[in-house]
């Protein structure tokens, strides 16, 4: 019997010609357009005279330190991000009070699933989904012993020895996007999501909450309107990053999903 030995490949994606994989490369969609975001920008930093034409992008995806300068200078004098109005940051604050309140706690525990160079990150993500199916399908007791023996096999965090008990935790002792996915909600249980962090992805079972005290809106209107800057920039970031790609020549890897353009 022969058997196939060859390594799995992966289609080339390009920007206007420019590779932003190899054949061996298997990257997730999501890492192809993160790629080609990068690469849309290099390429208008040089069209502006921002970067020289001798700087050419890594097979690894990975800026050059005169490139990430460019962009940045790029972006700054392209982009136009207005400024939160009164009114749309009293609408912000009244929407997501609990945001801004002070002292809230959660006592929760979680199964990590660590994304790690490598890996298979749609198989891991499969894996997740498939573990938080299950521990949502019981409840009682049996909940309690599903959840802490899914921990103790699959969880890549040390917790996972104790069941993957956190304690109680507040905003500041997490990463923000995993605080976000915490903090300000009325959810007790088993979340019916994944969290997603810069570690992985995580089953997360919030136990118990202690409300915190809110503040008025003269105290945050600050945090508020820097929030607000914040979205407002990633919308324009993403519209000028649609109409390079819509001058662009690009195979392989698809733009209209993008959310988040560029990772921080």
């Amino acid at each position: 019997m022969v058997h196939n030995t060859a390594a799995a490949t992966q289609e080339i994606a390009s920007v206007n010609g420019v590779a932003l994989n190899t054949a061996e490369d298997l990257l997730s969609a999501d890492e192809l357009r993160q790629r080609a975001c990068s690469e849309l920008l290099r390429q208008a930093a040089m069209t502006c005279g921002l970067l020289p034409e001798s700087d050419t992008p890594g097979s690894d995806g990975v800026l050059s330190e005169a490139a990430s300068s460019a962009i940045e200078a790029l972006l700054e004098q392209s982009l136009t991000v207005p400024e939160p109005s009164e009114e749309a940051c009293r609408r912000h604050y009244a929407a997501h009070q609990a945001l801004y309140a002070t002292g809230e706690r959660v006592n929760a525990r979680h199964i990590l699933f660590a994304v790690t160079p490598g890996v298979d990150v749609v198989a891991l993500r499969n894996r997740a989904e498939t573990c938080l199916l299950d521990v949502r399908c019981h409840d009682g007791d049996k909940a309690e012993d599903r959840f802490a023996q899914a921990a103790s096999t699959l969880s890549n965090c040390p917790s996972g020895a104790e069941g993957g008990h956190l304690g109680w935790l507040k905003a500041s002792d997490c990463a923000p996007e995993f605080s976000k996915e915490l903090f300000g909600h009325a959810e007790v249980g088993v979340l019916p999501r994944l969290v997603h962090s810069r570690f992985g992805f995580h089953v997360v079972e919030v136990l118990a909450r202690e409300a915190g005290t809110e503040q008025a809106f003269e105290t945050v209107r600050g945090a508020v309107a820097v929030a607000l800057r914040q979205q407002a920039y990633v919308t324009v970031l993403q519209q000028y990053l649609h109409r390079l790609a819509d001058q662009a020549v690009i195979a392989g890897v698809a733009l209209e999903s993008v959310n988040t353009p560029l990772k921080s």
